[in-house]
């Protein structure tokens, strides 16, 4: 063989007639979608490496091109399913030669590129470049294509090295062209401006202003969608690139508007880094992490033009933050009736108490707060419980009496704020006409400058003219109809309405519109926490309520309890039911008495009925307080029994004698209704 022969020709005898009934891969692959644009001749260079394959034996039909991955890095970092196919064939053993044009094409990871060798030494694939054949299963030629993918890995992080200097460097300068927020547009020569579409700036001004007003992002979402306000964003990219485009507000959009510095006049770099833990395979832009303020790269003040201040812009950051520690501490607002999620816990051991609810009879949902976080974690006990509407109600009242005497001045803010917001709204509306009469116009304009009788023309720009009056009609109707719902200025009867707020806070309070998350909100603005502790078993609950400011307001309630033995009074309950009885008063009597005492029975019950009465008695051991129940009567015959008697001497129980009665199968006493105190034989 010639001295001066080509690498391609010094195959030294490693192509083998074996390799080429095996297929011969090219591998193409550029790292971007520019690149592939810009860098055109690369990637004819790597198609023509099909021709060299053919000089190495192969015949053209048994040549294969992979170019799945023009457009991906080889970082490793993003999936390459031209790589991943090539890897397959070759493990399938179809593969006698892999071409490439260098070996960075093939791979710039040292995990990607060793795992390659190793398959083609197991499968016996060459690999090949402009500077020769090499055999993996060869100890020199594996580790010349080692070192290969080495530098290969070592030349990309120099690459990067430059450019994050540069791009860093730039930044610290403030001319590095970041990503612009909505409200702002980038000119030819590289100056950041605000958005030159009055509208724009108006909706942005908008979300500062009803962000002071309301302090929460879903206030504000549900302000512009209720009022259908969109925001105007510019296209980044595309063929659209720098057009305005007008959508429906998110809460993602709303978040990231408040918190971005830019609107304070503030130019940064580096607020955001990727966590290589967080990050998808697969997915190179997932696994981004927020920074704090010390750890951002570049931080420059009095850049762009500001929206806002720095003071307002930290006094929104802190609120947002504060918004977002409360809620994680309390937990999301749910439907649910119980007022005191996330605010009550147990006075016992500190825990946060969790709610179930239980649902009644009717349907209802009742509430019932429980400490179950030692029983949960370490099989303990339950360490109390306790009906929730009992606890609700009582810090409900509170809440209506503290909220009281600055009534008035809130109805007058409300409706100071009220009208604000309409006319907030309204000025976006006007500024959306605004913007609709300038297609009818320049439709208009274009119709009357074209030629009447070039009809093919005349007819489209006619066709363009209906299309944008139908479109500004659309639009006027719909103002119509927001201006009928929500006029500007407030009616007589509005401002009256919301002058009885003042006087009347309970009914708004309990009115239809106002929904348990309302209530839930406005209980999580006033009141830090509400620490409740059962005394004993009793009824007895302490509650100890902690305002917003640190005030703090100590009371009792009493809750329902399963037993009477449960009343920390049921010692003098049963004297007194005992002695009411024994007087020969009977069951309603008693209730009557019971209640005008201030006694109270158990359970949910406000007030002791008769039939409260009978079972308090017959638990105390009181006969039964069947004397309390039976009507005047003739003496018994033979063979017959007063219900209940007859019950206790069978030992069936009395409902299903009862059963039996209505049935037919017993006989009651003539002319009485079947009923607990009838009297019956057996038949």
């Amino acid at each position: 063989m010639s001295a001066t022969a080509a690498p391609w020709d010094r195959v030294e005898g490693k192509v083998q007639s074996w390799h080429r009934e095996r297929l011969a891969v090219v591998y193409v692959r550029q790292s971007t979608p520019q690149q592939v644009i810009d860098h055109t001749e690369s990637t004819r260079l790597q198609y023509g490496l099909t021709q060299r394959a053919v000089g190495l034996g192969w015949a053209p039909s048994r040549v294969l091109v992979i170019d799945e991955d023009l457009g991906h890095s080889a970082s490793g970092l993003v999936d390459r399913p031209g790589f991943q196919r090539l890897v397959s064939e070759v493990g399938l053993d179809h593969v006698g030669l892999v071409l490439g044009v260098e070996m960075s094409r093939l791979a710039r990871s040292g995990r990607e590129w060793h795992q390659l060798l190793e398959l083609c030494a197991l499968a016996g694939a060459l690999l090949a470049d402009p500077d020769g054949v090499y055999d993996p299963a060869e100890h020199n030629d594996r580790l010349l294509l080692g070192l290969k993918g080495t530098i290969s890995e070592a030349e990309l992080h120099l690459i990067k090295q430059r450019m994050w200097n540069g791009r860093i460097g730039k930044a610290r300068r403030g001319e590095l062209a970041v990503p612009l927020p909505v409200g702002y547009l980038r000119l030819a020569d590289g100056q950041v401006v605000k958005d030159p579409d009055e509208q724009v700036q108006t909706v942005v001004r908008l979300v500062f202003d009803l962000f002071d007003e309301l302090a929460t992002i879903n206030a504000v979402l549900h302000f512009l969608v209720g009022h259908d306000i969109q925001i105007g964003i510019r296209a980044r990219e595309g063929p659209e690139k720098g057009l305005l485009v007008w959508r429906r507000p998110s809460r993602i959009m709303i978040q990231n508007l408040l918190r971005h510095p830019a609107y304070a006049g503030i130019y940064v770099y580096g607020r955001t880094r990727t966590d290589p833990r967080r990050r998808i395979p697969g997915r190179p832009f997932t696994g981004r992490v927020r920074k704090p303020r010390e750890d951002w790269f570049v931080y420059l003040p009095g850049m762009p033009p500001a929206y806002t201040g720095m003071d307002r812009h930290r006094r929104n950051l802190a609120r947002i933050e504060a918004n977002r520690a409360r809620s994680l501490g309390m937990g999301a607002l749910r439907d649910g009736p119980a007022l005191l999620v996330g605010l009550i816990r147990c006075g016992r051991c500190g825990i946060r108490m969790a709610v179930h609810y239980q649902r009644g009879r009717d349907g209802k949902l009742w509430p019932r707060y429980e400490c179950g976080r030692i029983k949960a974690d370490y099989g303990g006990e339950l360490c109390q419980d306790l009906a929730g509407a009992c606890v609700d109600r009582y810090v409900t009242a509170l809440l209506l009496a503290a909220m009281a005497p600055a009534a008035l001045e809130v109805s007058l803010t409300a409706a100071g704020q009220a009208e604000r917001q309409r006319a907030q709204g309204d000025r976006v509306w006007h500024q959306r006409l605004e913007r609709a009469d300038y297609p009818v116009d320049r439709a208009r304009r274009q119709y009357q400058l074209a030629e009447p009788e070039n009809r093919l023309v005349v007819r489209e720009l006619e066709r363009n003219w209906e299309q944008a009056l139908a479109e500004r009609q659309r639009l006027g109707e719909e103002y119509d109809r927001f201006t009928a719902e929500r006029p500007r200025i407030l009616t007589a009867a509005e401002r009256e309405q919301i002058r009885a707020l003042a006087g009347d806070l309970s009914t708004v309070w309990q009115a239809p519109t106002t929904t348990d998350a309302d209530r839930k909100q406005l209980m999580r603005q006033l009141i830090e926490e509400v620490r409740v502790t059962v005394i004993g078993d009793s009824e007895r609950v302490t509650v100890q309520i902690t305002w917003a400011g640190g005030h703090g307001t100590h009371g009792e309630v009493a809750r329902p309890v399963a037993r009477p033995g449960q009343l920390s009074y049921f010692p003098r309950l049963s004297d007194r039911a005992r002695a009411l009885a024994e007087a020969g008063h009977t069951a309603p009597v008693i209730a009557q008495i019971l209640n005008s005492e201030g006694l109270r029975p158990p359970k949910r019950c406000e007030v002791f009925s008769a039939q409260g009465v009978r079972e308090l008695l017959r638990q105390i051991g009181c006969g039964g307080g069947q004397h309390l129940r039976r009507r005047p009567s003739p003496q018994l015959g033979p063979h017959e029994w007063w219900l209940t008697d007859l019950a206790c001497h069978t030992h069936i129980p009395r409902i299903t004698l009862y059963g039996w009665i209505k049935r037919g199968w017993m006989a009651g006493a003539a002319g009485s209704a079947p009923s607990a105190a009838s009297t019956c034989w057996r038949r």
